[in-house]
């Protein structure tokens, strides 16, 4: 459950070092403020667990299985196109579980689970103090082990100190095994010694891959601190539900030992986010909704964040999906209720919510006082904590969340951000990505819309601009544009500059003596090209080339291997140069740093001739080049 090695997830961080007599003392006054204040049969809200982890490894499936329906099958390309929320009460968890959660253990009222399309909508889900959900399960498909969206939902989870535990899930599909509903611990013994070997040979390579991202792991019934390491609950989740039943165990008992004091339920007024916003028959525009936290009545005013500025609105009525169904496509007509407390998903109708975003957070009040304290802190949760520098690429994306996620990759992999704003690609975005340096003339927008005048204006200035509604898409399509600038720049520099070149001047392949001299040549490495100083290994310059010719072809360089006709002002063979002399172009040293410090990659025979310049021109100049 750690969030890294060396972390303890569900303590707080920990304090200066006291000495004994202050320790002491500290522990007393807790010891007294956990009496006084923490009622153990204070009534807790459901837990918020969200589901993450690459396309096709499980996730709604696994809700699926609990709910008794087909959402997975009805989705575009069997992948979940949006958020949704799924509450599961205490009894059908109880029923899950069966005797492996004990009477009396928890006074959890159940789960909340939310289904996550990916990882960027995961980090969209904001709440005050962080991450939307309390805990989270990583779903990994035993037979694939870990991919780009694993690693993408680690580094958010890691990013939010999110607690997680991870479901490897398919296990159905190893070798031999034989799937069976219920508990995996009531099913593992029966299996045959080579498939339990497949499974502890899958089960340690994803042990392996969490520990290259800091975190220990183990089986859930090898773990003695849950608080240090991860939990691998091994599940089959497609038919049988195999393992289910140890995942909710775990969960549960998780949720009520270490977040007890994150769940306490507040009676105030409600705190949440919105998960999207649709367009309903007969309602008009809609909100889907978390309640993290308070209490959410019918007669509230609400507080909701937007562009470009928050929207205060009277709610028209609250809809409740039933137990086991959820808002995003529920099987069944909604409740319409007075009172919801947190933690819950809902539909909310209400007027003018024009501008509200998916992952805005929105606040209820019941008084004009409720309200100026809602303005004010909407204020603070609609700013971004990104930091810009004085140049870089411009990010824009539909949420804070994501604009964040989104910021979190590109500083992973040292890319400067110079503008960062929720919204959709504007002109002005193109005016500021327009005099950076070339790697920098990027917008990368994630999952919004760019403006027409912003269309107009990239045609004209050239400023590149990459969309996805997947962060790892667009890191990759622009690494691999920033890539080709840096090959053309190098490119340019090889043209600019000379660069290291050797030739021989071949026996019996003197066509003119002089004025100038016409020789046959072979290029041993490098490139020679017209107008380059030819050097001796004496250190002494003999004339530069003025032509080179392939038979009847003119050109402008030759390569390693050629072999080529080509004339030498100012050299005379016989004197300044003879047959079978080996000789070098002549290069200015700054041109080599220069070249260096661009980063252009010189090929082992190229950085062998400038070893053996240096050594022709140590004589003169001892660190040349160096």
């Amino acid at each position: 459950m750690s969030m890294n090695s060396d972390d303890e997830n569900f303590e707080d961080s920990p304090e200066e070092e006291l000495s004994d007599e202050e320790s002491l003392e500290e522990e007393k006054l807790e010891e007294q403020s956990e009496e006084e204040e923490i009622d153990p049969n204070a009534p807790l809200r459901q837990p918020i667990v969200a589901v993450l982890g690459h396309v096709d490894h499980g996730k709604t499936s696994l809700l699926d299985y609990v709910r008794g329906t087909t959402i997975v099958k009805r989705e575009a390309g069997a992948i979940t196109q949006h958020i949704g929320a799924t509450e599961v009460p205490f009894d059908t968890v109880s029923k899950i579980c069966g005797p492996l959660l004990k009477e009396g253990t928890t006074n959890l009222p159940g789960l909340l689970f939310i289904d996550t399309p990916g990882h960027h909508s995961f980090s969209t889900l904001r709440s005050r103090g962080g991450a939307l959900a309390d805990i989270a399960v990583l779903v990994v498909d035993i037979t694939e082990g870990f991919k780009p969206q694993t690693i993408e939902s680690i580094n958010i989870l890691k990013q939010h100190k999110t607690p997680f535990i991870l479901a490897l899930n398919k296990i159905d599909k190893l070798p031999g095994w034989r799937t069976s509903k219920g508990s995996f611990l009531a099913n593992k013994a029966s299996q045959s010694q080579t498939a339990q070997q497949t499974f502890q040979n899958r089960m340690y390579e994803i042990i392996g891959e969490l520990g290259t991202h800091g975190f220990d792991s183990a089986l859930f019934t090898d773990i003695q601190d849950f608080q240090k390491t991860i939990a691998l609950i091994p599940t089959s989740v497609k038919d049988t539900g195999e393992g289910v039943p140890e995942l909710f165990m775990i969960l549960m008992g998780l949720a009520q030992k270490y977040l007890r004091d994150r769940l306490l339920l507040d009676e105030g007024s409600s705190e949440g986010t919105v998960l999207e916003i649709k367009e309903e028959k007969g309602l008009g525009k809609t909100l889907g909704i978390i309640i993290y936290n308070g209490i959410l009545k019918a007669s509230d005013t609400l507080i909701i964040g937007a562009q470009p500025e928050p929207i205060v609105t009277r709610v028209r009525s609250l809809l409740r999906p039933k137990a086991l169904d959820e808002i995003r496509d529920p099987r069944q007509q909604f409740d319409a209720v007075k009172v919801v407390g947190a933690a819950a998903g809902l539909k909310v109708v209400a007027p003018d919510i024009e501008g509200v975003v998916a992952g805005a957070p929105f606040y209820s009040a019941s008084s004009e006082d409720e309200i100026d304290d809602a303005l004010d802190r909407l204020t603070d949760s609609m700013k971004s904590n990104v930091k810009c520098t004085d140049e870089g690429v411009v990010i824009r994306a539909d949420a804070i969340g994501s604009l964040e996620a989104l910021a979190y990759e590109l500083s992973a992999v040292n890319i400067p951000i110079v503008k960062a704003v929720v919204g959709d690609v504007s002109r002005r975005d193109v005016v500021t990505a327009d005099p950076s340096d070339e790697e920098y003339r990027a917008i990368l927008a994630f999952n919004v819309k760019v403006h027409p005048d912003a269309k107009k204006e990239l045609h004209e200035t050239g400023v590149k601009i990459f969309e996805s509604d997947i962060v790892y898409r667009l890191l990759e399509d622009y690494q691999e544009w920033k890539e080709k600038i840096k090959d053309k720049q190098a490119q340019h520099l090889r043209e600019d500059f000379s660069h290291p070149g050797k030739f021989e001047i071949l026996e019996g392949h003197t066509f003119r003596t002089r004025d100038p001299a016409v020789v046959g040549v072979r290029v041993l490495g490098g490139r020679i090209a017209l107008n380059q100083a030819v050097l001796r290994t004496d250190n002494s310059v003999v004339g530069h080339i003025r032509s080179l010719r392939s038979g009847e072809q003119v050109l402008k360089e030759a390569l390693q291997g050629d072999e080529v006709a080509i004339a030498i002002s100012e050299a005379t063979v016989g004197r300044q140069i003879s047959e079978g002399d080996v000789l070098y172009i002549e290069m200015d040293e700054r041109a080599i740093l220069k070249i260096r410090e661009a980063g252009v990659k010189l090929d082992p025979i190229e950085e062998d001739i400038i070893t053996e310049m240096q050594k022709i021109k140590k004589k003169d100049q001892p660190f040349w080049a160096r």
